[in-house]
């Protein structure tokens, strides 16, 4: 009976313990980190007794919210590594990352700042994030679907980026068109045939090249300052008369 009990009692705690860190998650999400553990116990609909009893302090109910959160985002990347092709599987994993994280961004400052906080857990979670999140990036290069100067830092910050773009839009659909445009970038690039434009109208690129408004003349584009017009001192004075007398 004893052994009953206490397997009772230990499911029950498992419980609560699950019951608080969702509450945790929702709640830091919507009202920030000043939130007090009773209203999270409010939530939770358990007792601030019993939150304590877990996390005995504001920055272990934080640190496990946390991890619980990379947990599952690297169960994502397993399955997706285990069901699908390399190219769609990386890309897959990176909308999973923005889509969960975009809500998470105080918890994620907090704990990343805090470099003060006994955190092994949290230290392995993220180790374990890191090591699918390059199996997935290395795999998807092999497979042709990503660029070679690509690395695992560079596809962090990106959805960093994307996370804090996707939550400052009310539109979550026209938010997801711009995470996946811009996930795109990831992609190799496709052979251009003419120089791309930024709006200014200067060409791009080491063989860009335009042409002197006033003869014609091949102006090669130089990469700063002010965009070249004229070849030179004579047909910058030669359209300047040309305005005055218009």
């Amino acid at each position: 009976m004893t052994a009953v009990i206490s397997g009772g009692n230990r499911a029950d705690a498992r419980r609560n313990r699950a019951k608080v860190l969702a509450a945790a998650g929702e709640v830091f999400a919507e009202q920030g980190l000043g939130v007090p553990l009773g209203e999270i116990a409010r939530r939770a609909g358990v007792g601030a007794g019993t939150v304590y009893r877990h996390f005995p302090s504001k920055q272990a109910l934080l640190e496990a919210v946390f991890v619980q959160h990379l947990d599952e985002l690297v169960a994502s990347g397993e399955r997706r590594m285990a069901r699908s092709a390399p190219t769609e599987a990386f890309f897959g994993f990176l909308l999973d990352v923005v889509e969960k994280s975009d809500r998470r961004g105080p918890v994620c400052d907090v704990v990343a700042a805090d470099a003060s906080w006994p955190r092994p857990m949290l230290r392995a979670s993220v180790l374990r994030f890191r090591q699918v999140l390059t199996a997935l990036l290395h795999a998807a290069r092999r497979a042709g679907g990503v660029r070679d100067d690509i690395g695992p830092d560079d596809v962090v910050s990106l959805t960093v980026g994307c996370a804090s773009m996707l939550a400052a839009r009310r539109d979550r659909s026209a938010g997801r068109r711009l995470v996946q445009l811009t996930l795109d970038g990831l992609r190799p690039s496709t052979t251009v045939t003419e120089p791309q434009r930024f709006r200014d109208g200067r060409a791009v690129g080491p063989e860009a090249a335009v042409s002197c408004a006033e003869c014609g003349a091949t102006l090669t584009v130089r990469p700063t300052g002010r965009p070249v017009r004229y070849c030179g001192a004579t047909c910058r004075q030669r359209a300047r008369r040309r305005r005055l007398s218009g």
